[in-house]
């Protein structure tokens, strides 16, 4: 079964033609702006940043859902955090780069950013040694 994929107008320009963004371009935006937050290992069932040119962008929507109406998107990010990072506030730094990412890259609005913690991962290289 084919996945349904919508676009959301963003611009017409008058004599030129429409852009338009891909909910998923949306997704990808918001999945790369929270992994690169230090303290984020990956997103829930997800790769890490790292992993993103070895499997593809595509992948980077799992994780991360969003609505949008009236050029406002609600976004929601199930999150693996690293150990030893305090939730609250790299909770905090990611709800604010993901807001800052999709609005700077879609021109859409951010009216909520929630965050569910979905584990905890451990860094095995720090016990080497």
């Amino acid at each position: 079964m084919a996945e349904k994929r919508t676009a959301y107008k963003v611009r017409d320009l008058e004599g030129i033609g429409q852009v338009y963004i891909a909910d998923e371009a949306i997704t990808v935006v918001a999945a790369l702006a929270a992994t690169e937050v230090d303290g984020v290992a990956s997103l829930a069932g997800n790769v890490t940043y790292d992993m993103v040119g070895k499997v593809g962008a595509k992948n980077l929507s799992r994780g991360v859902k969003i609505t949008l109406d009236d050029r406002m998107v609600d976004i929601v990010l199930d999150l693996v955090m690293e150990y030893g990072h305090n939730i609250v506030e790299t909770g905090h730094q990611v709800q604010e780069k993901v807001k800052s990412s999709v609005e700077n890259m879609t021109g859409f609005g951010v009216r909520n950013v929630n965050i569910h913690i979905a584990g905890v991962q451990m860094d095995t290289k720090k016990k080497e040694g």
